[in-house]
Protein backbone atom coordinates (compact mmCIF):
# COMPACT_ATOMS: atom_id res chain seq x y z
CA UNK A 1 0.00 0.00 0.00
CA UNK A 2 2.28 2.15 1.40
CA UNK A 3 4.44 1.56 -1.87
CA UNK A 4 1.26 2.61 -4.00
CA UNK A 5 1.19 5.90 -2.44
CA UNK A 6 4.72 6.73 -3.26
CA UNK A 7 4.62 5.38 -7.05
CA UNK A 8 1.32 7.21 -7.76
CA UNK A 9 3.00 10.30 -5.76
CA UNK A 10 6.18 10.09 -7.79
CA UNK A 11 4.18 9.79 -11.28
CA UNK A 12 2.36 12.44 -10.05
CA UNK A 13 5.17 14.90 -9.44
CA UNK A 14 7.21 13.92 -12.85
CA UNK A 15 3.43 14.48 -14.90
CA UNK A 16 3.06 18.11 -13.11
CA UNK A 17 6.30 18.89 -14.00
CA UNK A 18 6.14 17.83 -17.35
CA UNK A 19 2.65 19.67 -18.28
CA UNK A 20 3.99 22.72 -16.70
CA UNK A 21 6.83 22.73 -18.54
CA UNK A 22 5.83 22.33 -22.22
CA UNK A 23 3.71 25.39 -22.79
CA UNK A 24 6.70 27.64 -21.79
CA UNK A 25 8.65 25.85 -23.99
CA UNK A 26 7.80 27.86 -27.11
CA UNK A 27 6.14 31.37 -27.61
CA UNK A 28 2.78 31.42 -29.88
CA UNK A 29 4.25 33.21 -32.92
CA UNK A 30 -0.03 33.68 -33.93
CA UNK A 31 -0.19 35.50 -30.87
CA UNK A 32 3.30 37.52 -30.88
CA UNK A 33 2.77 38.61 -34.71
CA UNK A 34 -0.02 40.16 -36.76
CA UNK A 35 -0.56 38.65 -39.99
CA UNK A 36 -3.66 40.82 -41.05
CA UNK A 37 -1.20 43.40 -41.55
CA UNK A 38 1.86 41.99 -43.13
CA UNK A 39 3.65 44.14 -45.65
CA UNK A 40 6.01 43.54 -48.35
CA UNK A 41 9.20 45.53 -49.62
CA UNK A 42 12.73 44.90 -51.07
CA UNK A 43 15.09 44.72 -49.10
CA UNK A 44 19.22 43.88 -48.55
CA UNK A 45 20.27 41.24 -45.69
CA UNK A 46 22.59 42.41 -43.34
CA UNK A 47 22.81 39.03 -41.49
CA UNK A 48 21.08 35.33 -41.36
CA UNK A 49 21.56 33.46 -38.30
CA UNK A 50 20.33 29.52 -38.56
CA UNK A 51 19.67 28.81 -35.16
CA UNK A 52 17.06 27.06 -32.65
CA UNK A 53 14.29 27.73 -32.14
CA UNK A 54 14.03 29.65 -35.57
CA UNK A 55 16.56 31.27 -38.04
CA UNK A 56 16.66 35.04 -37.73
CA UNK A 57 16.91 37.27 -40.54
CA UNK A 58 18.28 41.08 -40.29
CA UNK A 59 17.64 43.32 -43.12
CA UNK A 60 17.32 46.48 -44.25
CA UNK A 61 14.53 48.18 -46.08
CA UNK A 62 14.70 51.51 -48.05
CA UNK A 63 11.81 53.71 -48.07
CA UNK A 64 10.70 56.17 -50.91
CA UNK A 65 12.71 58.96 -48.96
CA UNK A 66 15.83 57.03 -48.77
CA UNK A 67 15.66 56.68 -44.95
CA UNK A 68 16.64 53.18 -43.85
CA UNK A 69 14.77 51.17 -41.68
CA UNK A 70 16.73 47.90 -39.87
CA UNK A 71 14.45 44.91 -39.23
CA UNK A 72 15.08 41.64 -37.55
CA UNK A 73 12.59 38.67 -38.20
CA UNK A 74 12.49 35.18 -36.92
CA UNK A 75 11.51 32.64 -39.76
CA UNK A 76 8.67 30.33 -39.06
CA UNK A 77 9.83 26.75 -40.00
CA UNK A 78 12.59 25.39 -37.33
CA UNK A 79 16.08 24.59 -38.94
CA UNK A 80 14.55 20.93 -38.73
CA UNK A 81 12.03 21.89 -41.12
CA UNK A 82 14.45 23.59 -43.46
CA UNK A 83 16.51 20.81 -43.45
CA UNK A 84 13.36 18.59 -45.01
CA UNK A 85 12.86 21.44 -47.07
CA UNK A 86 16.45 21.24 -49.03
CA UNK A 87 17.62 24.27 -46.62
CA UNK A 88 20.83 23.21 -45.09
CA UNK A 89 22.54 25.54 -43.38
CA UNK A 90 25.28 25.90 -46.15
CA UNK A 91 22.62 26.77 -49.08
CA UNK A 92 20.36 28.90 -46.57
CA UNK A 93 23.95 31.49 -45.23
CA UNK A 94 24.87 30.91 -49.05
CA UNK A 95 21.37 31.98 -50.57
CA UNK A 96 20.74 34.64 -47.52
CA UNK A 97 24.52 36.61 -47.24
CA UNK A 98 25.19 39.84 -46.26
CA UNK A 99 23.97 42.15 -49.02
CA UNK A 100 21.96 39.85 -50.88
CA UNK A 101 18.89 41.86 -52.37
CA UNK A 102 15.37 40.45 -51.53
CA UNK A 103 11.91 41.10 -51.57
CA UNK A 104 10.33 40.08 -48.28
CA UNK A 105 6.60 39.50 -46.88
CA UNK A 106 6.29 40.03 -43.07
CA UNK A 107 3.94 40.14 -40.29
CA UNK A 108 4.81 42.70 -37.86
CA UNK A 109 5.03 42.24 -33.97
CA UNK A 110 1.84 43.02 -32.11
CA UNK A 111 4.41 44.92 -29.81
CA UNK A 112 5.33 47.16 -32.22
CA UNK A 113 8.55 48.03 -33.52
CA UNK A 114 10.99 46.79 -35.98
CA UNK A 115 10.65 42.96 -35.48
CA UNK A 116 8.67 40.89 -37.82
CA UNK A 117 7.70 37.11 -38.76
CA UNK A 118 9.13 36.40 -42.25
CA UNK A 119 6.36 34.33 -44.01
CA UNK A 120 8.22 35.04 -47.67
CA UNK A 121 11.52 35.53 -49.14
CA UNK A 122 12.45 35.76 -52.84
CA UNK A 123 15.82 36.49 -54.46
CA UNK A 124 16.66 39.00 -56.91
CA UNK A 125 15.95 36.44 -59.58
CA UNK A 126 12.50 36.24 -58.86
CA UNK A 127 13.31 32.77 -57.37
CA UNK A 128 11.47 31.56 -54.01
CA UNK A 129 13.48 31.22 -50.78
CA UNK A 130 11.17 30.64 -48.47
CA UNK A 131 7.35 30.03 -49.35
CA UNK A 132 3.95 31.61 -48.33
CA UNK A 133 2.95 31.01 -44.80
CA UNK A 134 6.42 30.28 -43.94
CA UNK A 135 6.47 27.18 -45.59
CA UNK A 136 9.58 25.73 -47.82
CA UNK A 137 9.67 25.55 -51.31
CA UNK A 138 10.32 22.09 -53.25
CA UNK A 139 13.72 22.78 -54.96
CA UNK A 140 15.37 20.60 -51.90
CA UNK A 141 16.93 17.30 -52.23
CA UNK A 142 14.27 14.47 -52.64
CA UNK A 143 13.37 12.44 -49.62
CA UNK A 144 14.97 9.32 -48.87
CA UNK A 145 12.83 6.37 -49.62
CA UNK A 146 12.43 4.10 -46.18
CA UNK A 147 14.81 0.90 -46.02
CA UNK A 148 16.76 2.96 -48.87
CA UNK A 149 20.55 2.69 -48.31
Amino acid sequence: MVRTVITAIGGGVVGLTFLTGVPAAHHGTNINYDRSKQWTAHAVVTEFRYINPHAQLFFDVTDEKGEVAHYSGELLPNPAMLIRGGWTRKRSTEALRYGSKIVVTAAPARAGGNTVLILKITNEQGEELLGGVGGVPGGGPPDAQRGAP
